[in-house]
This record gives structure tokens, sequence and C-alpha cells, in this order.
């Protein structure tokens, strides 16, 4: 066969491949894009359908001639960039630039970096993706025109070295808007009642008032609470039904990029930058005791898919590790959104007997939270649903209705492992309640508790949210997201106050420009 040169985006991914391939094969890294479109002027001929005009990156020129020179040696090129259209792309203008003319020229497709995949990857190679080179290329384009045209009316009107972009501007845009919307709020005043009950076996527990009559109850002001509380005095309070309901909740499915960046903003405090900074080293490779493998699948991905042989793996493990009855009767199927690349998988470990506490000790810190937070979701998506039991007390005093409302976990099921996160605003309260009690039975009113509120205004958008809305309303790709917000921040368009983000007065006079 001969000898072959196999080229990759960066020296972690090559470090670890090379652990797993012979002394025919020399791995080499492109560090990323070799070519893209001209910084001093549009790069894109308008009058030739809007074809892209491509020049090697100034400073990849030293990287392209190593390149040439590995490949003059080789009798093979194998193209082992990333498994999505920004890999595509890297790999056909290296096939374009640098081993243009070679006999053999082949593209190598895998999802994890572990030894059994890429050798099985590298014997069964393919041709590239026109079709995804050509996707990149369009988003590409969009993106100059839109910032090749807006960014210099931004330099004139503002001042110089600012930027806009296709999806930058629409993220800008959403974060101005919310913070208008708050500027605008009007708080409204309105209270709540409290009761604090005693049952007949001395258990203790809280309702709120939610009925007056037939009237849906709504208490404005002080006065109106008052007039409540005068109408209770000396009424008594009596249970007048209880209703049970079995409440069955499955796992949510494994990551994406858009659900990994949600969760690990919630759950680790991790910037999208950070989550996926992080997501890259554990895919890349790490060293675990002299052997170097990559850790989880490939991070950029919309595809909820999962491998069979990893799902007959997570389920051998889940049985012998937390018993037959935390494992469905089969596999859980989850269907991934519309225009999802199926070819892919989801966020998943790349061997789940690998153990976050067992790798511990060879990764950095921020890598451990990140790979516990995979594991445990990729464990949990494949377990059996958790089963609740609902529980609404209804208690009336004269014609006032009071509820309250609870669960009690009558199989952990998944939960054992694993809970998603809410952002604050989405979280819900459930209050404890007795374990004993029934229709009809006399309770002896604690103390009654009025309290004053004020409706909020939408909350600011945090990490999480604002993906998660970007993502609802089909604006860019997941992949790009870490991105988009690392420019605003880094223009100072934005700043995070408690965690939430603020649009600057800058941020705000380009918003207005480009609206």
């Amino acid at each position: 066969m001969g000898r072959s040169l196999v080229i990759v985006e960066s020296p972690a991914k090559a470090k670890t491949i090379n652990k797993f391939l012979g002394k025919d094969y020399d791995v080499k890294a492109s560090m990323g894009h070799i070519c893209d479109l001209p910084e001093n002027r549009l790069g894109v001929d308008i009058y030739d359908g809007f074809r892209p005009k491509y020049v090697v990156i100034p400073e990849k020129r030293k990287v392209v001639s190593e390149l040439k020179r590995a490949a003059q040696s080789a009798d093979r090129v194998l193209l082992a960039t990333d498994p999505d259209r920004e890999g595509e792309a890297i790999a056909w203008h290296i096939a374009e630039r640098v081993v243009k003319g070679k006999r053999e020229v082949r593209r190598v497709l895998f999802h994890e970096i572990t030894e059994r995949v890429v050798k099985e990857a590298i014997a069964n190679p393919q041709d590239i993706d026109i079709r995804k080179v050509y996707a990149q290329q369009a988003r590409r384009v969009l993106d100059r025109l839109v910032g090749y045209q807006v960014s210099p009316l931004l330099w004139k009107t503002i001042k110089g070295g600012l930027s806009a972009g296709r999806v930058q501007s629409v993220a800008l845009r959403l974060i101005c808007e919310r913070e208008e919307e708050i500027e605008r709020f009007v708080p409204e005043e309105y209270w709540t009642i409290k009761a604090r009950l005693r049952t007949t076996s001395g258990e203790e527990f809280e309702a709120v008032l939610v009925q007056r009559g037939e009237e849906k109850l709504k208490i404005p002001d002080r006065e109106t609470a008052e007039g409540i509380l005068r109408e209770l005095e000396g009424l008594p309070f009596a249970v007048r039904q209880v209703l049970s309901k079995e409440v069955k909740r499955n796992p949510p499915p494994p990551f994406i990029t858009s659900s990994l960046q949600q969760e690990a903003a919630r759950k680790l405090g991790f910037s999208a930058e950070k989550t996926m900074r992080v997501a890259q080293e554990l895919y890349e490779g790490v060293d675990l005791d002299g052997e170097r493998t990559g850790l989880i699948t490939y991070m950029r991905t919309d595809s909820v898919r999962l491998a069979d042989e990893a799902v007959k793996a997570v389920r051998e493990f889940i049985a012998s590790s937390y018993g037959p009855n935390f494992l469905p009767g089969k596999p859980r199927v989850f269907k991934s959104k519309k225009g999802a690349q199926e070819a892919h998988e989801a966020i998943r470990p790349t061997d789940v007997r690998k153990e976050p506490r067992k790798v511990r000790k060879f990764l950095s810190q921020d890598q451990f939270k990140l790979y516990e937070l995979i594991w445990k979701r990729f464990l949990a998506c494949q377990m059996a649903q958790a089963v609740l039991d609902r529980k609404t007390v209804e208690v009336v005093a004269g014609d006032h209705l009071f509820r309250a409302t609870g669960s009690t976990v009558k199989f952990s099921g998944f939960t054992v492992l694993y809970q998603e996160a809410k952002d604050e605003d989405q979280e819900e309260k459930e209050v404890p309640l007795p374990e004993r009690i029934g229709a009809g039975e006399t309770l002896e009113l604690l103390g009654l508790s009025p309290e004053q509120h004020f409706t909020k205004p939408p909350p600011r958008y945090t990490e999480a949210s604002l993906v998660k809305e970007l993502e609802t309303k089909g604006i860019g790709r997941p992949s790009t997201y870490a991105q988009i917000i690392g420019t605003l921040k880094e223009r100072k368009y934005v700043v995070k106050e408690k965690g939430r983000f603020v649009p600057t007065g800058l941020g705000r006079a380009v918003k207005s420009l480009l609206v």
C-alpha cells in the first residue's frame, strides 16, 4: 500500500490519531482552515453566480508549504478533517491547494477518535462530499456579503473596528429588544393569601387561595387582601377532595450541540465558548495512563441518533450497575429535529465503561465536569422512566377554595443519576404534603399570610436562554453560537450582569443602525 499522509485540523487530534497508526502513516495538522475570502476586498464575484474567490490565509502559507512537502513523499493522502461542513470545506481546500494531482486523495470520516473507529474509517475511505462544501461556501458568502456591506457603515457612523454579521446582528437585536421590553415594562401589584394548616394527625402544610365563590380570584391590592382575611375569620377549614395521579417522566434525549451549551451554562456556569473548547479537548483526545484516546463523540451535531453498539453497551452497563428495574424493556429512540444531519450521532462518551470517577485524575477540572455531564446524560437517556405520585389537596373555608400541590417519588428511574436544570424563571415550586389526609377531614388553621407581589418583566437572556432562542427561531447553526456570543462580548456590544446579557450603549447604537 505504501506510505500514507493523514491530514487533520489540530495538533491534539494529530497526536491522538498518530498513536493508533503504524509507521506507514504520517499524521499532520492543517491548523484549521488554510483558505478564506480575502480580507481587503469582497472576494465574491457577484456577476458570476456569487462565486467565492478564495486565497491562502497569509499566516497559513508556511503550513501549506509543509503539507505540500509531506504530500510529495506519500503514496496516498487521507483527509481526516472533522465530519461537518467546515471539515468538508477544509478537506476540499487541501485537496485543491495542497495535493492536487496526487493519484490517490481520499476523505476519511469518523465521529469519535478511538482506535477501532479511526482504523475502520481509514479502511473505508470516501470521496469529498461536494454538497457539504457548497453548503459551507453559501454560508460563508452570505456572511461576507452582510458583514462587508454593513461593517463599513458602522465604521463611518459610529467608530472603526466594529462588525456586523448575519447571525451576530440578530443575536444583538434579540438582546437589545429584550432590554427595551424591560424598560417599557410597568409592574402591576397583586397579592396572594396562604393558609398554614395542620391535619388531625399533626402534619402541617401550606395551601394557596385560588378561588372566591364563583369568581376567578384576583387580589390587586392590600385593601382587597385585608377584606378577604376578614371574610375568612372564624370559618372552619376542611378538605374538600384529594386528587392523586401517577405521573411518568421520560428522560431527556442525549446531548446535541445546543442542548450541551444550555445545560453546561445552567449546571456548570460555562459560557458557550468554554463548553465548545473543553468538548473539543475531550473529543480530540486525552492521555489515560499511556493510552491516548478521544473520550466523547464529535461535539458539533444536531442529531440525537445513537449508534446501535453504543446503545447495547450502555444498556448492559445500566443493568449491571443499577439493576434490571432501571432498564426499559427496549432501547429508547429519540427523534431529531427536521433538517438534522442524521449521519452524525448525538454527543456521548466513546466508551461508557470509562466512568468519570475512573478517569478524573487524567482530566483538568473543567474537562472532568463536562465529561461527567455528558456521561450522565447519555446513561440517563437509556434508563427507565421516573414515576411520581402527584397529589392535589383542595381545602374549603366557606366559599373560599385553597389548593396545595406536591409530588412524591414512587420510583426514581433515570433521576437517580440525572436531572435537567432549568432557568430560574422556569423552576417549578411545589410544597411537601401530608401523607395521610382525606376528603372531609377538618383542619386546624395555624395562620393566614397575605403577600404582596409585583409582576416581573421578561428576564434578560442568559447564555442558555439565548442559545435556546436562537435555535427555536432557526437562526444560524448551534455550532456557531459560541463564536457569535463571544464576538458580541469581544466587541463590547454586550456585558454580563449576574450571569445575564445587558446591551451596552455601543451595542444599542449598532442595533439601531442595523434595524
